[in-house]
Parts: C-alpha cells; structure tokens; sequence
C-alpha cells in the first residue's frame, strides 16, 4: 500500500513571539516493512536556520530557529509512504516470554535495535508495581510472548476507556493507571510500563493510523490523527512485532511509522521554545490518503 500524508501542525499565540526554536520529528521512518518515498516540511514564518540530523533511534530530527516575529506559526509536512507488513496470527507459536525476558538482559549490543534499551523505565513509564501485577496476569509461566502480549493489550482496550478530556501530556502514568482513562499515548505507556515491569523488551512507537469511514459516508478531511502503539520484541526469530492497545489491533499495514523511542518524550513530532507569548492554541490535522 502506498500512502500520502498531510500533517498540519498550528500555533496561535495570544501576543505576538519574537523568537522560536523547535525540534521536528515528522518524517517516516524506512525499514520495518514500510519505505519512505518522499517527504517535505513547509514551516511559515520562514525559518532564519533549518538544521537535520539522525537521533539515537534513527529519527530525523530537523532543529529549526524562527527569529520573525509572529502570532502564528504553521508546520506543513507532507509525505508518501510505501507499507507491506503483515500482522502474524495471535495464536503464532513463539519463545516463553521468561525465555525472551533473559535473552534480552544477556544482549551484547547497545545499539537501537538491542532489545536491553527498552527494558528499564525511562522519563515517561516509570515501573510500577500495581502495573506490573496487572500485566502478569496475561503471562502465565511458560507461555509464549506474542500470545501474552496480545492478551495484554486485549485487556487493556476492554478495561480502559478512550477519553481525550481525562488526560494532557503531562498526566503521570500512575494517574492514568488508577483513572482507567485516557488517549493511545496512555493506552501505549501503560503497556510499556506492564511489559518492562516483567522484564520484556517495549518500545513506545509514534505514527498515523488509516481510517475508513462508515460504509456511503465521505470521508472528511483531516479525519486522521497522530496515533501510538507499542512494539515488542519477540525474539531473535520474530523480532520487533506492534501491539496497539487502543484498538486492540496486532499491527499491520493500516499502521505508518513516523518515529520509535523508549516514550513519547523520545518521538513528540513538534517541541520547542518560544519566547512572548502567554497563552497558546495547538491546532493539529492529519490526512492519510491511500494512493489508488
């Protein structure tokens, strides 16, 4: 399948910004069953300096300084994806998670793709006991890791609710655990912080997710949103595979990858600093359009 995706990030500034520096992580990656064709960033104003560089995990990240002074600030990125992956069945034979617990912590490798970085807590998914104890149900002794990682995020878009208002970005994972409320951000830190409590290898993936609407319905513009999930390592056999526990999908090819990090922190498409402005508006609106 190939894709083309609009992503329109807007600030509106209640007082005008005399100076702005932002770090953008907005281009796909290649590799893990998707391959970038092309891709783009219109930023208004125009940026003084624009600067690019690959991070830890592969991400291009673009550093760019806006010395114009404004009230808005737009962020365009465009960009065309091919993606042929397929999700193995839930009942896939694959390795004890035990196994896979005590691989990952015997890795020599310290590399991006070494599952021992994804198994410690990190900024965003500290581990907790309550949350460790809620994922090992999923895991009895002995069983595989793919069917226990797909049990866990079974359970958690059945025990957890969907709601945008419950949450902001900064809402601790603790909070977010005892509430049972919350956006895919909160769904994916969940399940990190359940899987790495055990001992197993999660990494937290940032992306755009294809929508279809309703049978004779059109579909509408900027319907799409920027999406999460999680991606475990299952193995040396099987490798890197995604779970998204928001809607309870082993991921396929209706998933794009835009960036891979230990947590949300590590992947935020848009950070930054500005300097003048008191209050702000975010507006974001993301098209995934399948290329007939």
């Amino acid at each position: 399948m190939i894709y083309d995706i609009r992503h329109v990030t807007t600030y509106s500034y209640e007082t005008q910004v005399s100076f702005a520096r932002c770090s953008l992580r907005l281009e796909p990656l290649s590799g893990d069953g998707q391959q970038l064709i092309s891709h783009s960033v219109e930023i208004r104003p125009k940026p003084a300096e624009r600067t690019a560089r690959r991070d830890f995990f592969g991400t291009l990240t673009e550093n760019v300084l806006i010395e114009t002074a404004h009230r808005n600030l737009r962020i365009d990125s465009r960009s065309r994806v091919s993606v042929e992956r397929q999700a193995p069945p839930r009942d896939t034979a694959s390795p004890s998670w035990e196994t896979v617990r005590d691989v990952a912590f015997e890795a020599s490798s310290l590399g991006a793709d070494s599952p021992v970085g994804y198994v410690f807590a990190s900024a965003l998914v500290p581990v907790l006991r309550p949350v460790t104890a809620y994922a090992s149900a999923s895991f009895a002794p002995g069983g595989g890791i793919l069917r226990g990682a797909a049990d866990l995020m079974r359970r958690i878009r059945t025990d957890f609710k969907y709601d945008p208002k419950a949450t902001v970005i900064s809402t601790p994972l603790k909070e977010v655990f005892e509430k049972r409320h919350g956006v895919c951000q909160d769904f994916a830190h969940v399940m990190i912080a359940g899987l790495r409590g055990l001992g197993l290898p999660a990494a937290y993936v940032s992306g755009y997710l294809r929508t279809i609407p309703p049978p004779g319905q059109p579909r509408l513009q900027g319907a799409d949103a920027t999406h999460a999930w999680v991606s475990v390592w299952c193995g040396a056999e099987l490798g890197w595979i995604g779970f998204d526990p928001t809607n309870d999908l082993v991921v396929a090819s209706d998933h794009i990858i835009l960036a891979v990090g230990r947590d949300f922190s590590d992947v935020s498409p848009v950070d930054g600093v500005i300097v003048g402005a008191r209050k702000q508006k975010l507006n974001v609106a993301v098209d995934v359009l399948l290329v007939e």
